[in-house]
């Protein structure tokens, strides 16, 4: 991993990953008076067919050094990614401003998308696998990820910019 240090013109020091990836690893709900400014909302940006981006809300997980999030495969953010994995993921916490650039995939696996299902139960969204094994159903979901079925994708980071918004300050850019 390298990492480059954004706000030295400032004084600022380097900040170090392992203080990000904690906080990720604890959870951003996006429950009121939880994050930054008052909630945890996680921006997922793809590239339109036409260049163009795309922005859209998305309720995603930190899972083992990856974000994690679902949608249907009629949703635009699915096509992009379909057409061109590459996107961006930005989220506000308590503790500092992160936009993480990297590649989103589907995933099929029974076992994983299983495993991921539990996982979103766990945080309060009462989903579960639908007969196929490979994607999710439950009784409601954000009106962005359109009916279900809905399906996992796994977001892989390549690079990442975290703002501090708390004492001593600070900007770092990772590249992993």
């Amino acid at each position: 991993m390298e990492a480059t240090n954004l706000a030295d013109l400032y004084g600022a020091p380097l900040l170090d990953w392992g203080r990000i990836e904690t906080r990720l690893n604890q959870g951003l709900t996006q429950a009121p008076e939880t994050g930054g400014p008052n909630r945890h909302t996680c921006w997922l940006a793809t590239i339109n067919d036409d260049g163009s981006p795309h922005v859209t809300g998305v309720g995603a997980l930190w899972v083992g050094g990856a974000f994690w999030f679902e949608t249907g495969r009629a949703t635009r953010k699915a096509k992009n990614i379909s057409r061109d994995p590459r996107c961006t993921l930005s989220v506000a916490a308590q503790e500092f401003d992160l936009a993480v650039d990297g590649e989103a995939r589907l995933v099929t696996d029974p076992t994983t998308v299983a495993a991921m299902a539990a996982r979103w139960a766990a945080e309060g969204w009462p989903v579960r696998t639908d007969d196929s094994g490979v994607a999710l159903t439950a009784e409601f979901s954000a009106p962005s990820a359109g009916p279900p079925p809905w399906y996992v994708y796994h977001f892989t980071p390549h690079a990442a910019t975290a703002l501090l918004t708390v004492d001593p300050g600070g900007a770092t850019r990772w590249t992993f």
